[in-house]
């Protein structure tokens, strides 16, 4: 298992991504992205798994719940 982070600086940094990223890879965004108009539908569309940095408790249940399916699926 490994993690990658992408700090893109543009909307097309978007793309390049995807090409870097590997298969059966689970992403994790801010909940603010899903916000950015046709970026957000992308990324809602593409199953993009969204964290509100704002609500702490609400971001770790999110995460514990996605690491735990990741184990079980045994995705990276």
């Amino acid at each position: 298992p490994f993690v990658i982070v992408c700090n893109h600086q543009a909307s097309l940094d978007l793309m390049a991504m995807v090409e870097v990223i590997p298969e059966r890879c689970v992403p994790i965004a801010k909940r603010e992205l899903l916000y950015l108009g046709t970026v957000g539908w992308a990324c809602w569309l593409s199953g993009i798994i969204f964290i509100d940095r704002h609500r702490r408790d609400a971001a770790i249940e999110v995460i514990s719940h996605t690491a735990s399916t990741m184990r079980r699926e045994n995705v990276r």
